[in-house]
């Protein structure tokens, strides 16, 4: 069946999901503002946008004709929607992705988006099961991955590698204690926006944090409470070793000791990373393995069917 290319209205939330997401062979086009403010800053940054990635300025909206709208933030389902778009465009088909699980209450969140007539996207099983979506129909679509740089594992610098954003602001929920505490213990190096508060070593672009990791002994997520972070998977794609907590859908992608290490438990993690910086060569093992199961289960190729099917059901 020959599918009709859909023009399709969303903001730039997640830069690195967005990529991966336009890989989906329909137009997308980005709400842009002059100041390019916070999820509305277009085309930026360092990633490689093809040519079905467009700007579509906030004051010429009204005027532009889209198939559907998908939403990746609350603010932009509860205001900017009612601000910018035309009566007839809020009837369009519509899609949220929702990214993470519930923060207020892990079981009795109400997902705000209660509709009958949106699709809700949950980006990992663990987050579908977790928040309560009410009367609108959902479905999971798992991440997958466009790698952006042809890293390879080498492991060479004996050090585990942590990607967090504004670690310090975030606390706890992103694990700012644990990462604290092992790192007293292990040799870390800390990367993301804002880490240089925290003694880590800043935000590296992109398209060159997959060479970056590839050169460390293992990765290490600290994180309590999140979605499947595409950090973790994209050192998985390069040949890393994951070690980190138990907890959200990790559990169900990482196996100890075969690609990677998972407990809820510090002092285990910290004999892990130990361990693994004092053979190489189980990490390299543990790493090969922790590439096919990115490759097998968050490749790009399942990642676009998995889209086209779903924009399919909404947009006939």
């Amino acid at each position: 069946m020959t599918r009709r290319r859909l023009r399709i209205l969303t903001w730039h939330v997640h830069g690195n999901y967005l990529y991966n997401l336009t890989q989906v062979p329909h137009d997308f086009y980005l709400a842009t503002d002059a100041a390019r403010s916070m999820h509305h800053s277009g085309r930026s940054g360092t990633l490689p946008w093809g040519p079905n990635v467009h700007e579509a300025p906030v004051e010429a909206l009204r005027d532009m004709a889209f198939d559907v709208v998908l939403f990746q933030s609350r603010h932009e389902w509860d205001d900017a929607q009612h601000r910018l778009l035309s009566e007839a465009q809020r009837r369009l088909p519509r899609v949220y992705i929702e990214h993470d699980p519930p923060q207020v209450h892990p079981t009795d969140t109400r997902h705000w988006v209660d509709d009958p007539d949106v699709l809700l996207v949950h980006v990992t099983p663990f987050n579908a099961l977790m928040w309560d979506s009410g009367a609108t129909p959902t479905r999971v679509i798992e991440h997958g991955i466009q790698p952006l740089q042809p890293a390879r594992y080498s492991g060479h610098i004996e050090r585990g590698v942590v990607v967090v954003n504004n670690l310090q602001s975030r606390g706890r929920r992103l694990g700012l204690d644990v990462y604290r505490e092992v790192a007293s213990r292990v040799p870390l190096t800390l990367y993301g926006m804002g880490s240089h508060a925290v003694g880590g070593d800043g935000e590296v672009v992109n398209d060159r944090l997959p060479g970056v990791m590839a050169a460390h002994r293992f990765f290490f997520n600290p994180i309590r409470w999140t979605s499947l972070g595409l950090a973790i998977i994209e050192a998985m794609m390069v040949g890393l070793p994951i070690v980190g907590l138990a907890t959200t859908e990790l559990v169900t992608v990482i196996r100890n000791g075969e690609n990677g290490f998972v407990d809820t438990r510090l002092e285990p993690l910290v004999d892990a990373m130990q361990r693994l910086l004092a053979e190489p060569e189980l990490a390299r093992e543990l790493g090969a393995a922790a590439r096919r199961t990115a490759e097998e289960r968050f490749g790009i190729e399942r990642f676009v069917s998995d889209w086209l099917d779903a924009l399919a059901s909404v947009a006939h």
